[in-house]
C-alpha cells in the first residue's frame, strides 16, 4: 500500500489534473474523463476514459522500464489516479512518425497512411496558445529549453520507445502510426514522463487500417472509449468492469 497521500492540486490540463503529496519527489496524476481536440475547441465527457487512459498509461511505462528506459511512473493507486515521480519538464513535445497522418499529411500536403521509412522526428513547443509550433535543435539552444546532450538524448530515447511500442502494436495486430513523448529532470536524469495512451498517439488495425485513437473523437467517428478498449484488450491489459 502507497504511503503517499494526495494533497493540493498543482495543474490541471485538457485531460489530466495533477496533484502535490506528502513527498516532495512524487506527485499524483487523476485522468479525468475529459476528452479535447483542437486545443480545447472541442471538449466533452466521456465515462470511463479517465479510467482506461490510467490503465493504459500504466501498462506502457512499465512495458519500458523493462525495456530499459526510465519512465516517471511508479504505480498505479486507484482506477483513476498513478503516482509518478516529480520531474522539471522541459516545455518540449517529441513526435515520432511512422506513418504520414494528421498535421503531417496537412503540412506537406502528402498522402495519408504512406508509410515513412525511416521514420521522422519532429520537435514541438508545447504552448496550446501558440498551437504547438515546430521548433528545432537550434530553437532549444538559444532559448535555453534544454541543452545539446538532452536534445541528442531525446532523440535517443524516444527512437528507442518506437522499437520497443512497434512491435508491442504489431504483435497485437496494431500499427503504431505516431505519437508525442514529454521528457522532464529528475535528479539530474531525463526521464519520460506525461502519459502514452490513445489521446496521445494515432493506433490502426493492422489489416483494416480503422482508426483506434482520438481521432476518432476529432473526426467525430465515435465509438472513442470502445475503440480504447479495444486497444487495451488486445494488448492483454486487465480493465475494471
Amino acid at each position: 500500500m502507497t504511503s503517499v497521500i494526495k494533497k493540493q492540486q498543482r495543474f490541471t490540463g485538457k485531460a489530466k489534473t495533477v496533484y502535490a503529496t506528502n513527498e516532495d519527489d512524487k506527485l499524483i496524476l487523476h485522468f479525468r474523463n475529459d476528452t479535447s481536440a483542437f486545443d480545447g475547441e472541442k471538449i466533452e465527457q466521456l465515462a470511463r476514459k479517465g479510467m482506461v487512459n490510467n490503465y493504459f498509461n500504466a501498462f506502457i511505462m512499465q512495458q519500458l522500464e523493462k525495456a530499459g528506459i526510465a519512465t516517471h511512473f511508479e504505480e498505479l493507486i486507484s482506477d483513476e489516479e498513478c503516482v509518478v515521480k516529480n520531474l522539471d519538464m522541459l516545455p518540449i513535445e517529441c513526435v515520432v512518425r511512422n506513418i504520414a497522418a494528421g498535421s503531417l499529411v496537412k503540412r506537406l500536403g502528402v498522402e495519408e497512411g504512406i508509410d515513412l521509412l525511416p521514420p521522422t522526428f519532429e520537435f514541438f513547443l508545447k504552448n496550446d496558445a501558440l498551437h504547438d509550433p515546430m521548433i528545432n535543435d537550434s530553437h532549444i539552444i538559444a532559448f535555453n529549453w534544454a541543452t545539446q546532450a538532452e536534445i541528442k538524448q531525446m532523440k535517443t530515447l524516444t527512437y528507442q520507445v518506437n522499437d520497443v511500442l512497434k512491435k508491442l502494436f504489431a504483435d497485437a495486430g496494431m500499427l503504431l502510426v505516431d505519437y508525442k513523448l514529454e521528457y522532464g529532470r529528475y535528479n539530474g536524469k531525463l526521464v519520460l514522463g506525461d502519459e502514452f495512451s490513445p489521446d496521445g498517439c494515432r493506433l490502426w488495425d493492422a489489416k483494416s487500417r480503422e482508426k483506434l485513437d482520438k481521432d476518432r473523437f476529432r473526426q467525430g467517428l465515435g465509438g472513442v472509449v470502445e475503440a480504447y478498449e479495444q486497444v487495451a484488450q488486445r494488448l492483454g491489459i486487465a480493465l475494471p468492469e
